[in-house]
């Protein structure tokens, strides 16, 4: 039994080489094997030349991080856990005690939260800018100031801001720039080359992107990337990634890049979808303001079309809607639970359509001058038919009468 047991374990057979399929191959380890100590002592994994350890990358993990670079337009990048594991990556491998990050006021909540915590508790502080205002960073960059981060569009609110005078403004005064590129995806716009290709390159210095959303597709997979175009400055960011153990499972890489083929295809639907369906909703009397960057009356409409060229696949699922004040809270989430193919839940960028009511004036430092008053909802719009959803929300409206 012991030689059998010891036989299995340490099996001769290996399969022959040369297959090949649509699909890369799914490569798990956390042990990764050397021929002999002077292979063990000498392979790199920084580089990418050679494989040391599973946290260190893999076949799969490689595959999925070049293929994201070519999406987005980077050199190099990183995998993480989720989204915010993306953005709390950045901020631990670029900051210390004394230093300062400038953070948009319409920013992913967990994003100023980490600041508002961990950050803060380190000796690392920050200021909050208005975004549609590139005065307003000019004014409050100091000679602390180390990282800006940036979202185009905002979170939840939506609002499109002239991303590429934010970068000049903070690169002009030495602070790096990060993006949050999850709600463009590589696809709206390119972060690295901001400006035309006969005007002096422009871009941001690193982007994150959660994976979770239209990478992803499916609702059912956590990831983020970090991505750079600049040697030094990711070796920086990938020695914190070592130290702080951040890795992801080979199953959910598989999932990324099983989905990542049909990404465009899926944007677009997602899109043209939205677009109608915001349109529509303009209409509604009880939406006294509708927020998405294609709508003509939405705020930094202009530098979304400056931006993004104005064409389908570039104004990603999302819509907000900002509804009367004569309607009370009860209402509102009356009007949410009436409706039937919208299911209340976080996220975006899947095929089920989404719906989430916000308390506008807890998330922000002021009430935004450009946002109408009332109960902001946001609308993650999914692959179901359009006519559909625009009857669940009509049908869904006559709870507020």
């Amino acid at each position: 039994m012991t030689q059998s047991i010891t036989t299995l374990i340490h099996h001769p057979y290996v399969p022959p080489a040369g297959f090949d399929a649509p699909q890369p191959g799914v490569f798990k380890a956390s042990t990764v094997f050397f021929p002999t100590v002077a292979a063990m002592r000498s392979r790199e994994w920084k580089d990418k030349s050679a494989y040391t350890y599973g946290l260190h990358g893999t076949p799969t993990t490689y595959a999925l991080e070049e293929r994201l670079c070519t999406l987005e337009g980077g050199l190099q990048c990183l995998l993480v856990p989720s989204g915010l594991a993306a953005v709390s990556l950045v901020a631990l491998a670029l900051l210390k005690q004394g230093d300062e990050v400038l953070i948009p006021d319409n920013a992913y909540g967990p994003n100023k939260a980490l600041a508002e915590g961990e950050l803060k508790d380190w000796g690392i502080s920050h200021r909050y800018y208005d975004p549609m205002d590139p005065n307003d960073l000019d004014a409050k960059m100091s000679n602390r100031t180390r990282l800006v981060w940036v979202e185009a569009a905002g979170s939840v609110t939506l609002e499109f801001p002239d991303l590429p005078a934010l970068v000049r403004i903070a690169k002009g005064k030495g602070a790096l720039v990060a993006l949050d590129n999850t709600w463009g995806a590589g696809l709206a716009f390119a972060p690295f080359n901001l400006l035309p290709a006969n005007e002096t390159p422009l871009g941001v210095d690193i982007s994150v992107h959660a994976l979770t959303k239209y990478p992803s597709g499916g609702g059912d997979v956590l990831m983020g990337s970090v991505i750079t175009r600049d040697a030094g400055l990711h070796l920086r960011i990938k020695l914190a990634h070592m130290r702080l153990g951040l890795g992801v499972g080979a199953n959910d890489a598989e999932a990324v890049l099983r989905a990542l083929p049909s990404i465009e295809l899926r944007y677009r639907a997602h899109d043209e979808t939205t677009r109608i369906l915001a349109q529509w909703a303009n209409a509604q009397p009880a939406f006294v303001q509708v927020l998405h960057p294609a709508l003509g009356d939405s705020p930094g409409h202009a530098h979304w079309k400056s931006l993004c060229k104005g064409g389908p696949g570039g104004a990603a699922g999302l819509f907000s809607v900002v509804i009367d004040p004569c309607y009370s809270q009860d209402q509102v989430d009356a009007f949410c639970d009436a409706l039937n193919l919208f299911r209340l839940g976080y996220s975006w960028g899947g095929p089920i359509s989404l719906v989430v009511p916000y308390d506008l004036a807890s998330m922000r430092t002021a009430w935004p001058a450009h946002i109408a008053r009332g109960t902001l909802v946001r609308f993650s719009i999914g692959l179901e038919a359009v006519e559909d959803l625009q009857a669940d929300i009509a049908q869904a409206l006559q709870i507020l009468g």
